[in-house]
């Protein structure tokens, strides 16, 4: 079991249960998934650059990702259906517990001028959408190897059924929203 996930059962789980007056720990909100993705538009001129992120995609998460492609064709993007447009990991389980871990402590304070994330990117259900415009604030990332900034989107999903549970468990997690 990951530290993270431990933690999250001796710590986070009683003190949601104070606060919010559960009477089951399975009403407790947990997290179900997180979701990264990298969408590459230039992949249609150069697919190279689909391949490096898709390689760094994997260094960051530990899993190999899925390439997307496109569902409709756009004349005006030169794009056509079916085109590789980008790639997406779901994480679960202890890799989704320990890349949690390494977003909150590792990553998101390697973010030039960091004061925290916003308190307002949640969408009602508890869910947490975060976005980051360069991929080199994960330590695994070679600085000197790779050929372009990319950014990518984290989708955190979480069981909590209003966004005051998906914060207050963010909070108790470690996640350092702004003030």
């Amino acid at each position: 079991m990951s530290k993270m996930k431990e933690f999250y059962e001796k710590e986070v789980v009683p003190s949601l249960m104070e606060t919010f007056k559960y009477k089951n720990i399975m009403q407790a909100p947990g997290l179900k998934k997180i979701v990264l993705n990298m969408g590459i538009g230039e992949a249609i001129h150069n697919i190279k650059i689909l391949d490096s992120a898709s390689e760094e995609l994997t260094v960051i998460s530990g899993q190999k990702p899925v390439v997307r492609r496109a569902k409709k064709s756009i004349a005006a993007f030169k794009l056509r259906e079916g085109m590789p447009v980008g790639c997406m990991v779901t994480l679960r389980g202890n890799r989704m517990y320990d890349f949690f871990n390494k977003l909150v402590n590792i990553a998101l304070p390697r973010v030039r001028d960091f004061r925290g994330i916003s308190g307002k990117a949640m969408d009602g259900n508890g869910n947490y959408t975060l976005g980051i415009t360069e991929q080199i604030i994960f330590p695994e990332i070679e600085y000197d190897r790779i050929d372009q900034i990319k950014g990518l989107n984290i989708t955190i999903v979480t069981t909590a059924k209003t966004d005051e549970e998906g914060k207050e468990l963010f909070k108790l997690m470690g996640m350092p929203f702004r003030n």
